[in-house]
Formats: C-alpha cells, sequence, structure tokens
C-alpha cells in the first residue's frame, strides 16, 4: 500500500462554543457565592476592571438600575498628582505612620527582628472551639499512662471520623504506630474511655454498649436489646420482644426511653464545622398591587471600567504591538464579562418573572395550590432553550412571604385531580400533613394514606404513595407506631 499526502477541501458544519460563550453558560449556572468569587478573580486578574464604589455608584439626579453598569467618567485633573511622592497622597510619612500603628510591640504583618517573642495579631483570632481530636488529646495529656501508649494512643485518636467512630483495625493501628496488635487494643480501650461516651466504637452496637458502662446498666434488659435485638427494635417489634424476654411490653418500652437517650454519633457535638447559609438569588416581596422581583446582589462587587486603562487604551499611537495586543485583549475581556452579568441578571429575573405568572396561586394562598410545570413550558414562554432554563434555575434559591426554594422546586410532574392536574409536590405536602395529624398508637398505613387522598379529590396509587413516602423521609406504618 503507497502512502502519499493530498490536499483536500471538505465543507462541515459545526457548533463551536466561543470562550466568551462559554463564560456566558459558565456564569449563569453559577450560585450566588461561586458568582462573587468569581468576579473577585477577574478583578484581580483583569486591570480593566474595577470595583465601584458605593458614594459614586450613581451620579445626582439619575434612578437606581440594578441591571446597569455604570462607567464615570474622568476628571480633567483627576490623575494630575499621580506621580506624587507616598508622603504627599498620605498626608503623613511612611516612617512616621508605620511607627505609630506598631506602638505596642507587635509585628504589622511583616517579620520584625528586634520583637521576634512578640505575638502577632493574627494569634487572637477567636474559635468556635475544640473539634474533637482537640479534645481527646487534651485527655490524653492529663491520663496516667506511659510515653509508649500515648503515643499509640495518638494513632488511634487519628483514625477517628467526625462522628467518633474508629474507621481502622488493631492490626493497622499497629502498622502506623509500629506496636503489637495488642498494643493498639490496649489503646483503643484507653481511648473508648474518654469523654464523650462512645467514642472510639468501631460500628453503633458497640457505641451505645460503651455508653452503658457509664451509666452501670451492663447486665440488664438494656443491653440484652442492644446485643442481640436492635432490629427488632427499629422495626418496634415489642410485643415479640416482650414474649422473647418474658416481660411486659411496659418494661421493654422503659429499656427503649433509656436506649433513645444514647447518642449514637458521640463526635458530632465537636464539629468544627462552620454552618452554610443559603442566600436567595431573587426576591418575590408582595405589595399592595402586586408583586415586585428584586434580584439579590448582596455581596457581589459592582463593575465598571477603569479609567485610567480607559485613557491609556486612547494612547495607542505610544504603545508597542505587544502593550496594544494585551490590552485589547484585557479590555474584550472586561466588557464581554460586564455583558454577561448584565445578560445573566436578565435571564434569570426573566425566568422568576415566568414562575410568578405559572405559580401565581402558589404565591397567594400557599404550598398546597402548587401546579405542575416543567421547563419546557418555561422555554416556550420565554422562547429559550430548555438547557437555559435549566442552567439558569440551577442552585438558585428564591425568597418570598411562604420561605426559601430552590428554583427547581417550582417544576414538578401532575397528578390527576378533581380539578385538573395537581402538582406532585403539592401531594407530597399531603402526605406530610396527613401522617402529621395521625393518632402515633394507630398509625395510618399506604392504603389509608390512598383512601385520604382520593377524599381530596387526588387519584393516586399505592405504590406512588410509598414512593413520595420515601422521598419525605417517613417511615413506614410499623416503625411509626407509639406503644406509649
Amino acid at each position: 500500500m503507497a502512502l502519499d499526502s493530498r490536499l483536500e477541501i471538505r465543507l462541515l458544519q459545526k457548533l463551536i462554543l466561543t470562550p466568551q460563550l462559554q463564560q456566558a453558560i459558565k456564569l449563569l449556572q453559577m450560585p450566588q457565592i461561586e458568582l462573587s468569587q468569581s468576579i473577585t478573580n477577574e478583578l484581580m486578574e483583569n486591570p480593566f476592571l474595577e470595583e465601584e464604589l458605593s458614594e459614586d455608584s450613581f451620579s445626582a439626579g439619575q434612578p437606581e438600575n440594578e441591571n446597569t453598569v455604570s462607567e464615570a467618567e474622568p476628571e480633567d485633573n483627576q490623575y494630575e498628582d499621580a506621580e506624587a511622592p507616598l508622603e504627599k497622597l498620605m498626608g503623613v510619612s511612611v516612617d512616621d505612620y508605620f511607627e505609630e500603628r506598631g506602638f505596642d510591640g507587635r509585628d504589622l504583618g511583616y517579620f520584625t527582628p528586634g520583637n521576634v517573642d512578640q505575638p502577632s495579631f493574627e494569634n487572637f483570632l477567636s474559635k468556635n472551639g475544640d473539634d474533637l481530636q482537640e479534645h481527646l488529646i487534651w485527655q490524653l495529656r492529663l491520663t496516667p499512662a506511659t510515653d509508649r501508649d500515648k503515643e499509640i494512643a495518638e494513632a488511634v485518636i487519628g483514625n477517628l471520623d467526625e462522628n467518633g467512630y474508629l474507621q481502622a483495625s488493631d492490626e493497622e493501628i499497629a502498622a502506623t504506630a509500629g506496636c503489637t496488635p495488642e498494643e493498639a487494643a490496649k489503646a483503643v480501650t484507653l481511648v473508648q474511655g474518654f469523654d464523650p461516651n462512645g467514642v472510639g466504637a468501631r460500628g453503633l452496637k458497640e457505641c451505645l454498649l460503651l455508653q452503658l458502662d457509664a451509666l452501670e446498666l451492663r447486665g440488664t434488659l438494656v443491653e440484652s436489646l442492644i446485643q442481640n435485638n436492635l432490629e427488632d427494635l427499629e422495626r418496634r417489634r415489642y410485643p415479640q420482644l416482650a414474649r422473647q424476654y418474658s416481660c411486659s411490653t411496659e418494661d421493654i418500652m422503659n429499656a427503649v426511653k433509656v436506649i433513645e437517650k444514647l447518642e449514637p454519633k458521640p463526635g458530632r457535638n465537636y464539629s468544627s464545622a462552620s454552618p452554610v447559609y443559603i442566600t436567595p438569588d431573587v426576591y418575590i416581596v408582595k405589595t399592595d398591587t402586586g408583586y415586585n422581583i428584586v434580584l439579590n446582589d448582596e455581596g457581589l462587587p459592582r463593575l465598571r471600567l477603569n479609567n485610567i486603562y480607559k485613557k491609556l487604551f486612547s494612547q495607542k499611537g505610544t504603545l508597542s504591538k505587544e502593550e496594544k495586543s494585551f490590552i485589547e485583549e484585557k479590555l474584550r475581556s472586561a466588557v464581554w464579562l460586564l455583558k454577561s452579568l448584565d445578560q445573566r441578571n436578565k435571564t434569570i429575573y426573566r425566568v422568576a418573572e415566568c414562575i410568578l405568572t405559572f405559580q401565581r396561586e402558589f404565591f397567594d394562598r400557599g404550598v398546597r395550590f402548587l401546579k405542575p410545570l416543567n421547563l419546557r413550558d418555561v422555554a416556550t414562554e420565554l422562547k429559550m432553550h430548555e438547557s437555559t432554563i435549566s442552567r439558569a434555575t440551577s442552585n438558585k434559591y428564591l425568597s418570598c412571604d411562604h420561605g426559601l426554594f430552590c428554583l427547581k422546586y417550582f417544576f414538578s410532574s401532575g397528578i390527576t385531580g378533581g380539578e385538573g392536574m395537581v402538582s406532585s409536590t403539592s401531594v407530597k405536602d399531603l402526605i406530610k400533613r396527613l401522617v402529621a395529624e395521625e393518632d402515633p398508637k394507630k398509625p395510618l398505613n399506604d392504603q389509608d394514606i390512598v383512601k385520604l387522598c382520593q377524599a381530596n379529590k387526588i387519584e393516586i396509587a399505592r405504590r406512588t404513595v410509598a414512593k413520595y413516602r420515601k422521598e419525605l423521609n417517613i417511615a413506614p406504618q410499623n416503625r411509626r407506631k407509639r406503644y406509649d
């Protein structure tokens, strides 16, 4: 087979996303926190961008518009002192400034040979509290054990998860600490005696049994139930357990009350993780004349083009070819970012406005009046692609009088009802309310819930009720039954 080279002309059609379009799509699907971080990174990398200060965000007499970015014009004398000495601009000499700020002997973020022993300001940052490992290490230091035992116990503490469970075997701990499995087992027993009770266990059963030592309940009915009948307790088979142990149901219930007060995750009270709060992207505020849609831009830097570099761009004749190329690239990037952010705000606003139109009864009357809605309905109404609507609603939250909801919450399938189609979200809310109002001693089974839904003119199958119940994390009938 002969090999040769030749030229060919082919006509192809391809859909190629430009980097600018990729950036716009990426910004559209970003949640509030990620968007703020992305804008901050662009501010650091692109000299054409600067954050607009609050005092000069809007000119006098100009109405505020959240979807526009103002660009203040440079004044004639704005940069005439740009090359003035630092002392003239600050009104004080540099040496006097740092001497005054460091009068108490602490360093200001840089190394000072004469004040090596002085603590820095960063050493006084507040902390939520000790985490689990620090709490256990503190107890280990107060334990009258040998240095070798403490060293092995530190290896045990290092293998605890956030809930306080030991995630390594004695052999693995021995390999890590360079000891025998017997010494590792001794160290595990040492750590299991620390506070909180139950720490260092390798499973739920061992965790609960360790807590019985502190309560002095070894050898009782409580220990027998934990040792042999955890699955029966989960399924609330109290009459069968009473027959098994030849006691009354009341005795079983008293033992269950003790078990319920034990801590299945002893380490969670020492978690150092900070809570993550959801920031709504859209507010829908009810007024006397209807509803107002407000986009949340709190925490987002307001951007505008830097006047210094705009002025520099107008003097391209004094720049080299590389400098011109760099400036033009950064200017295009900055302008496209501003346009992408503006387009993102407009898209989210239009989607929220469309949701308000389709789900008006929800905003007026509550969750039970939510209607079936899919992405295609909104895409058709706004003349956009479904993927655009999906990106605009991903990880976005809406705040209204009824609470804080993910935008995806308003999209749900439909179930046949007495007055047309009913949203599956409304049906789930009905099931949740029926279970909350049931008699704990005679809880509803899935067929009972079907009949009550039919009484509310909702046609639903039993398997659908079971599916929705699992999605709502509602236990089956036998696990919800109370005997006290």
